[in-house]
């Protein structure tokens, strides 16, 4: 684990920030637009949302290309500009993380984000495991040049996606590496991600792949105690190795034809104590969490 990153540990639970995408349409961006494009067309929302979350006490900031992957961005003939809105996104949060820090105030650190591809891996699809590491490659690149302090690689449900990404990130840097899968639960009880992996051969295997922090985010089906229940599985699979949890803001409901995600701030705020008593070190938020959810949230960070 990069030093910095450890430090910062060391010092305490760290908060990650929430959605990002849920918070963009909040601002006025339709169904089906490209989230990442907004790093160039529309910084200033951008921007604010990163702001909006350092200020509610947020120790991480996540920037904004889950989505920017050539294959993601080829759905909006955007597959020629991964650099440039890779790039853009990182440095948007690196200056909200230097301003904070020039005004004397706790700056962020800066999480490039990586999330699926947006295709299948050979033999299931087309993609080889080397086209994957250029796709990887040049995203990562990109937000190392714009000031990213750490990785995240989130919402994977593929074991070999997850090795690809977390290589690919390793060979380009010192810096911290945070795996984090999407589980939901199965009939039995247990957690599995969309492509069978169960909580301990996920986390094995990011592991042996080079992650420092691994974990979970998104959900859709989990319940806040389905989260403290994983969050326990997670710890015990993890071994010495931090565990990072990103809950949604609770399962979503169908209102008015639009799928709502219930949890209040202060309901998320009380999940926070039992995460920690379950041994999460990284605490944040997934779809539907906003800066206020977060501000309460990180209001629970214990005292040191």
């Amino acid at each position: 684990m990069n030093q910095r990153f450890q430090d910062r540990l060391d010092a305490g639970i760290l908060f990650c920030d929430g959605g990002m995408g849920t918070q963009l349409m909040a601002a006025g961006m339709n169904l089906g637009q490209c989230a990442t494009l907004f790093n160039v067309e529309r910084p200033e929302v951008v921007s604010d949302i990163h702001r909006r979350y350092a200020e509610a006490g947020c120790d991480l900031l996540t920037v904004n290309t889950f989505q920017g992957s050539a294959t993601a961005l080829a759905q909006h003939g955007l597959e020629g500009r991964v650099e440039e809105l890779n790039e853009a996104g990182a440095r948007l949060a690196r200056q909200v993380a230097d301003d904070l820090a020039k005004a004397d105030r706790p700056a962020p650190l800066v999480l490039a984000d990586i999330g699926p591809f947006g295709g299948f891996l050979e033999p299931l699809g087309e993609t080889s495991r080397d086209e994957l590491t250029r796709l990887f490659t040049q995203q990562l690149a990109a937000q190392q040049r714009g000031g990213a302090d750490a990785v995240i690689i989130e919402t994977m449900s593929d074991a070999t996606e997850m090795d690809v990404a977390l290589r690919t990130a390793r060979a380009l840097g010192d810096w911290t590496l945070i795996a984090s899968f999407a589980f939901e639960r199965g009939a039995g009880g247990g957690f599995h991600t969309m492509m069978g992996l169960d909580v301990e051969a996920a986390v094995q295997g990011a592991l042996e792949s080079g992650a420092d922090v691994v974990g979970a985010n998104c959900g859709s089906s989990l319940s806040l105690d389905d989260y403290v229940t994983l969050a326990e599985r997670l710890v015990a699979a993890a071994g010495d190795h931090p565990v990072i949890i990103q809950p949604n803001a609770g399962t979503p409901v169908l209102i008015e034809d639009r799928s709502v995600h219930p949890a209040t701030p202060e309901q998320m705020a009380a999940l926070v104590p039992r995460l920690i008593d379950a041994g999460v070190r990284i605490i944040g938020g997934c779809c539907g969490t906003t800066p206020e959810h977060l501000r309460a949230m990180s209001t629970m960070k214990p005292a040191v």
